[in-house]
C-alpha cells in the first residue's frame, strides 16, 4: 500500500502506510520532538528509500542505506538495532529479542518499542512474530505483515 515519507535533506525520520492508525498523532509527535516545520517536497533521502522501496519490492535489495534519524530511547533504540539484525526471510520472537538485549524479562517492554518504530520495513519490525510461532500484530496490519513475510521469504536473497 501507499507510504508516506518524513526526512530531512540528511536522514529519514518516518517511514508508516498511510493507512496506519494513529499515524496524524505520530506524525505530530515527530513535529514536536524535532521542533521542525513539516512541508510536502522531495529531499535525496526521499529519493533514495523511493529506488530502495523499489527494489525491496522487486527482490533485489539486499539491505537498505538510506540514513535514518531514530527518534526514540535509549532502550527503544536499543531494540530497533537487534531487530535490524534479523535478516530478510527470517523471524523472530520478542522474547528472544529480550534474551539478545540481555533483558530476558523485558518481552512486553520489547513489543511496546517494536511497535513504537516509526520506520517500516527499513527496521523490519514485521519480521517480530510471538513465541508460538503466531504472526502476532503490526502496525500496518496482520494481512500487511503476512505479505512482507511471504515476499521476504520467496525474494530471499
Amino acid at each position: 500500500g501507499p507510504m508516506l515519507a518524513i526526512a530531512s535533506d540528511t536522514a529519514l525520520y518516518l517511514l508508516e502506510f498511510v493507512d496506519r492508525r494513529g499515524l496524524e498523532r505520530e506524525i505530530e509527535r515527530l513535529r514536536t520532538r524535532t521542533k521542525s516545520a513539516i512541508i510536502p517536497g522531495r529531499t535525496p533521502v526521499i529519493d533514495s528509500i523511493d529506488a530502495e522501496l523499489k527494489a525491496y519490492f522487486q527482490g533485489t535489495l539486499t539491505h537498505f542505506k538510506t540514513p535514518l534519524f531514530w527518534l526514540g530511547s535509549p532502550f527503544q533504540k536499543t531494540v530497533w538495532q537487534e531487530l535490524m539484525k534479523i535478516k530478510r526471510g527470517q523471524t523472530c520472537s520478542y522474547a528472544a529479542i529480550a534474551r539478545n538485549i540481555g533483558m530476558p524479562k523485558a518481552f512486553r517492554a520489547v513489543a511496546n518499542a517494536n511497535g513504537a518504530n516509526q520506520l517500516a520495513i527499513v527496521i523490519p519490525c514485521h519480521r517480530v512474530i510471538n513465541t508460538n510461532g503466531d504472526i502476532g500484530g503490526y502496525g500496518g496490519g496482520i494481512s500487511r505483515k503476512s505479505w512482507l513475510l511471504n515476499h521476504e521469504k520467496r525474494e530471499r536473497l
